[in-house]
């Protein structure tokens, strides 16, 4: 950059400065192609006007690099040598130079993020949409808690006095029945009321005895009849329990089960605190054996809970819980939303696995799909009362091409009250400590992110002409006022997940700001970086600055979930991270036993690094799918037509880490430290990392994190003596934390006890201090401060 270029710094520590939008009257390409010039004929973008904040006077121009991605401003000295201070003054409208009012619904987000201040009123707008749902929720219902609390009277419940009452939505219904087991499926029995807002009800009565008038676990249905006469048969849709009848029936279709034990679960332990740090680990009932068959939420409780609390993580995230029919779906066409699925159990089950999590000290998430629902008609909730908008958007809207699935509607009030209490009915029945919101790009956008790719230019998000769905957008920001409200009411913190490939400003700032309230979201490049990476390029050609660019990268103020790889990347057609880095030698190569190859070598130290920096660096919070942690050697894929219905394939070997003889068990041993040390010296959730070095020859990366010095030698031959780090904080060092060792399947290159590294005072890499290491190819390293030791216990 020539001279008079210098980094962005934030508005907050240049009062003086304020960025605004360039006016419509100015030639915008233009400016670009004369800012390029200046810029050594580099593309830009994002050209915006620097203001005095008292005046209004132009003093600068602010841009990104688009070949670095870096911004940069040109302050009035430097410009006005290239008139185009000039240029910019006599081109700008004068109504431009006053300052723009910022609405004081969305001043906390410009505080931390100035670039947003051109789409304040753009943002004011959206926020609106979603406060005046809680100003209707306040007057028509009691407020977002008590509307959530439909769930208590929509569907089947029992009464004080046995009786039972049947409410149900279906507006283009003329008539309803109620049919099951119970009145041995006649028509006419047990007919319902239709109010003026399209809601059927039916209270019956208790048996001569006193016992429900429908038996606990029995069949029912709701019988609509058409404004065309025909009459069809549906799952009450707040159902609670759905089951798939025996393979001999004809109908594949799922039944609706009446949910009313004798023998209800009752919880014995509290939820836990939230913890400094989340460390996730993402599972799904079903696979957790390693047996071909079908896993229950018992054997989970059982036998896996207990590896999850060894391994050091802090919170689950179950996945496929709410009811789906198809179960190759990996539970992502829901079609009873508010059952959970039975291939797995009872609810009382899964109650007993959360309780039992909760007295572990670990929280429990619920992987919620709110996205979209299963197109099912039997068994599921389109067409629910003969007409296709019932939940959903009508016509093509309310499809989903991609998935072949149905749109919710989320600016129809009983497709709000069914959305939000269910997210309160999982929270009140089965004391979930928060939600993992799955597909929300989907949600986002009208295109729902088909065949549209994100540049970051906040115009693709935030322009009044964006293709936002700002009712879906208003539905997210209630869920998220939802679980605020019902931490403070219920002393307790409900987490909140966003899974957004698009990188929507705002995501994860508070609501009470003026964002859309998520607590984190899922950082979603780092996993397809490290596939890229192993599928393209050599050792040799690893891009250390490529590597640190897409971890650090985030928006600031946003916390984020790091992770290697999800459930995504173990699905058929795509290979784990372990898988890339061994293949087909993970089949024969693991034993201990057998001789050490160059190829299980280098998989073995690769994936802890890879592991370790994805967790030091790439956010907040961490993630692991079920079986990563210890080089899961297989992907997933569910039993279906194209397998033979196998289950093979379907699901985890935790059998391999019990076998001694299998190096399994030094992957499985190295992630326990990780976390364990994590735990003890805490680097998640604290500001994000300096990185002082990326050398490309050398292969290195060190960075400081929470006075913690990360150092990273990814060369595959190169070992380094009295290689020079530079350091901020001055001190006495200490390995907290080395890769090499050899219970994680290391060689012990380097003798902890007489590692101790004193800073020396000469700067290095834009550090005040640098110490001096010793390196082994493909090692990690982390080092604290004696002191920091020593108050850590050590």
């Amino acid at each position: 950059m020539r001279a008079g270029a210098k980094p962005i710094v934030p508005a907050s520590e240049v009062p003086a400065l304020r960025v605004t939008n360039l006016n419509a009257a100015i030639d915008r390409d233009m400016l670009r192609m004369i800012v390029s010039k200046y810029a050594e004929g580099e593309p830009v973008e994002r050209v915006s006007i620097l203001r005095n904040r008292d005046t209004g006077e132009p003093i600068g121009v602010a841009f990104v690099n688009m070949t670095t991605m870096r911004g940069a401003e040109l302050v009035k000295d430097a410009l006005d040598g290239k008139g185009l201070m000039n240029m910019i003054i006599s081109t700008q409208v004068q109504a431009q130079g006053q300052a723009r009012k910022v609405p004081d619904s969305v001043k906390e987000l410009t505080s931390i993020d100035p670039w947003l201040e051109p789409f304040t009123e753009e943002l004011a707008y959206r926020r609106s949409v979603a406060d005046k749902w809680l100003d209707t929720l306040t007057s028509n219902e009691g407020g977002i808690l008590k509307f959530a609390d439909s769930y208590k009277y929509m569907g089947i419940h029992v009464n004080k006095d046995n009786s039972i009452t049947y409410n149900e939505y279906a507006p283009n219904a003329t008539a309803a029945c109620l049919i099951g087991d119970f009145n041995n499926w006649e028509h006419d029995v047990t007919p319902m009321v239709k109010d003026s807002m399209g809601h059927f009800t039916v209270t019956i009565p208790p048996h001569k005895d006193g016992k429900p008038a429908i038996e606990h676990n029995s069949r029912v249905k709701i019988l609509l009849t058409l404004p065309s006469g025909e009459k069809v048969a549906r799952l009450p849709a707040y159902i609670h329990r759905a089951t798939q009848p025996p393979k001999e029936y004809n109908n594949p279709s799922y039944e609706a089960r009446f949910w009313n034990p004798t023998d209800k679960y009752i919880f014995q332990h509290k939820r836990p605190k939230l913890p400094k740090s989340l460390k996730i680990y993402e599972a799904h009932v079903g696979i957790s054996t390693p047996d071909p068959k079908i896993g229950t939420y018992n054997e989970f409780t059982d036998n896996v809970l207990p590896v999850i609390k060894d391994l050091g993580y802090n919170t689950i995230q179950l996945m496929s819980i709410m009811e789906h029919a198809y179960y190759a779906s990996f539970g992502y066409q829901i079609t009873s939303f508010f059952a959970v699925s039975s291939r797995f159990g009872t609810p009382e089950d899964l109650k007993r696995l959360i309780d039992t999590a909760h007295g572990l000290g670990l929280r429990v998430l619920l992987d919620v799909v709110h996205s979209h629902a299963s197109k099912n008609v039997e068994d599921g909730l389109n067409m629910f009362d003969g007409t296709d908008y019932c939940y959903f958007h009508s016509g093509g809207k309310g499809q989903h091409d991609q998935w072949d699935s149905r749109l919710f509607n989320y600016g129809n009030y009983e497709t709000l009250r069914f959305l939000l209490s269910n997210l309160k009915y999982f929270l009140d029945e089965f004391s979930f400590d928060g939600f993992r919101f799955d597909g929300i790009t989907s949600m986002l956008y009208t295109h729902h992110g088909i065949g549209s790719g994100f540049s970051g230019d906040y115009n693709e998000y935030l322009s009044p002409f964006a293709p936002v769905d700002k009712e879906a957008l208003a539905y997210m920001m209630l869920a998220n006022d939802l679980c605020v409200q019902y931490s403070k009411t219920n002393d307790c913190t409900i987490t909140t997940i966003a899974e957004d490939v698009s990188g929507y400003p705002t995501l994860c700032r508070p609501r009470s700001h003026g964002g859309v309230g998520f607590d984190y979201r899922l950082a979603m490049s780092i996993p397809d970086m490290w596939i890229k990476i192993l599928k393209h390029k050599s050792d040799e050609d690893w891009d250390m600055g490529g590597i640190t660019h897409t971890l650090a990268n985030r928006r600031y103020g946003e916390k984020c979930v790091a992770y290697c790889e999800s459930h995504d990347q173990a699905l058929v057609g795509d290979k784990t991270l372990a898988f890339w880095l061994m293949d087909a030698e993970m089949y024969t190569n693991m034993s201990v036993l057998s001789p050490l190859t160059p190829v299980i070598e280098r998989g073995i130290q690769l994936h802890k690094m890879i592991r370790l920096i994805t967790n030091a660096l790439g956010g907040e919070a961490y993630l692991n799918f079920e079986g990563n942690e210890f080089g899961h050697p297989e992907w997933l894929d569910f039993p279906r037509e194209g397998n033979a219905e196998s289950y093979h394939y379907a699901r985890r070997q935790f059998n391999l880490i019990k076998d001694d003889l299998l190096r399994y068990k030094f992957l499985y041993a190295f992630d326990k430290a990780m976390n364990e040390t994590e735990t003890k010296f805490t680097w998640l959730n604290t500001q994000p990392a300096y990185v002082s070095l990326k050398h490309e020859g050398d292969k290195v990366i060190a960075f400081e994190r929470a006075n913690k010095v990360f150092i990273f030698n990814f060369h595959p031959t190169n070992s380094y003596v009295s290689y020079r780090i530079g350091v901020d904080v001055p001190g006495t060092y200490r390995i907290i934390l080395n890769t090499n060792r050899v219970e994680y399947g290391g060689h012990n290159l380097i003798d902890e006890g007489k590692s101790v590294f004193f800073t020396n005072p000469l700067a290095w890499n834009n550090r005040s201090n640098h110490i001096e290491v010793y390196l082994p190819a493909r090692t990690a390293i982390v080092l604290a401060s004696e002191s920091e030791i020593e108050q850590s216990g050590n």
